[in-house]
């Protein structure tokens, strides 16, 4: 799809585009801090306070969902934004996830100490068959929870640091220095991790993969230090402070369509 992501004259323009596209529209809220260190939430002014725990997605009976989970989209309207619905699926309440050649995700800013262990139940429909997260045409997916982190600058690698500062520079927002995606992936099975196609700076983790049947809820525990000394360990020994939680999906690289259900995302002490 011809959006500015996949113009490729220099590395930072493609660089910028995936912040855009995977954390950038979720990162705009947060200030910067010294010496580009993304500040903790708490500096920030905000509307809601926020809880001890992860807010539930939705507000009472109804549709609405809960003003603590921001949305946002491309910046411009670049492409269909992504539905998010509070809904019930038989018995049980649940964000209901569908993507339609669009773009989003639902984002909750954390500033306290982020508890040992995250935990939710999820469930997919309609899966992204041309999805490919090993690929720059194929970065979709039609379910994910990404957890976003203050790492130190000085612990990233150098020329990442800079396309990082360049990225902030083009785009005018603090980026996180560091996401963690867990995915619900339909081509590569449960263990499949990796780095994003665009950045470093973003790297996913597939718990449920091709083997996963379809149309069912599975549950998930993650112990976040673990995961992030996996994936981020070699650049920073110990985990740094949590940021935010996001959940979304997206599916305009590969113009499909899917539906999924994501419930209790919650922190387990």
């Amino acid at each position: 799809m011809p959006t500015s992501k996949h113009h490729n004259a220099i590395y930072f323009v493609a660089f910028c585009a995936l912040l855009t596209r995977t954390f950038d529209c979720f990162s705009q809220n947060f200030p910067a801090g010294p010496r580009g260190d993304p500040a903790p939430a708490a500096s920030a002014p905000r509307a809601v306070a926020e809880p001890a725990q992860l807010a539930p997605f939705g507000l009472g009976a109804g549709n609405s969902l809960n003003p603590l989970w921001q949305l946002t989209t491309l910046p411009g309207n670049k492409v269909s934004a992504t539905h998010f619905e509070w809904t019930r699926l038989g018995d049980a309440a649940a964000l209901k996830l569908t993507t339609d050649q669009s773009y989003g995700v639902l984002t909750h800013r954390w500033s306290g100490q982020a508890p040992s262990e995250l935990a939710w139940q999820w469930r997919l429909d309609q899966p992204l068959s041309q999805a490919d997260i090993t690929t720059k045409s194929g970065d979709d997916a039609a379910l994910k929870v990404c957890v976003m982190f203050r790492q130190p600058l000085a612990d990233i690698p150098l020329f990442q640091r800079a396309a990082l500062a360049l990225a902030r520079s083009a785009t005018g927002q603090d980026i996180p220095n560091a996401t963690l995606c867990y995915l619900w992936d339909s081509r590569y099975p449960a263990g499949t991790s990796g780095v994003n196609p665009y950045t470093g700076r973003v790297r996913y983790l597939v718990l449920n993969g091709v083997e996963a049947k379809t149309g069912q809820w599975l549950s998930q525990q993650r112990r976040i230090a673990d995961d992030f000394a996996r994936l981020f360990g070699a650049e920073s020994p110990v985990m740094p402070p949590v940021i935010a939680i996001a959940v979304g999906a997206d599916s305009d690289n590969t113009q499909g369509a899917s539906l999924a259900y994501l419930s209790q995302l919650r922190w387990i002490p």
